[in-house]
């Protein structure tokens, strides 16, 4: 079937690579392990239910240390979550570290700075998984793709 109608991409591939950069520079300190979902609407009421959803869809609880994050964006709802696996929530400072984290992306997305926003968020999380979860090289390097993920 052709459509006449090009579909428009949620990040353009400058934005993308920007990201994807900023999740290999972060994974390269430490163990733990970063994801970025994006779509367009979040299909939960609660953004952070959404990104708990996405983590066990992307079997993200199987790292060995237990320390993965996914960074959750609905572009067209405006809404995102952070979420943290149950090691690196709690040595990276609990509510308080994630509230402040999140908080500053909430100002870059108020500029309409998704790509800044994003990349100095996976930057603060990326530190905190250095500091928690520094690079130990019996645990295999990449458990999970840097590739940002699509949904609908």
């Amino acid at each position: 079937m052709f459509s006449f109608f090009k579909k428009k991409e949620m990040l353009d591939k400058a934005t993308q690579q920007k990201i994807v950069d900023s999740i290999k520079e972060a994974e390269s300190k430490t163990s733990g392990e970063i994801r970025v979902f994006v779509e367009h609407h979040c299909s939960f009421v609660n953004s952070m239910d959404r990104a708990k959803e996405l983590f066990a869809q992307l079997s993200m609880e199987k790292t060995q240390a237990r320390n993965a994050i996914i960074i959750y964006v609905a572009i067209t709802d405006r809404q995102f979550a952070l979420f943290g696996d149950t090691a690196i929530y709690e040595k990276a400072g609990g509510a308080q570290f994630w509230e402040k984290a999140a908080g500053k992306l909430v100002g870059h997305l108020k500029k309409n700075e998704l790509a800044e926003g994003l990349s100095n968020c996976i930057h603060e999380l990326g530190t905190a998984l250095a500091t928690n979860f520094p690079y130990d090289p019996a645990i295999k390097k990449n458990e999970l793709p840097d590739e940002i993920v699509f949904g609908k």
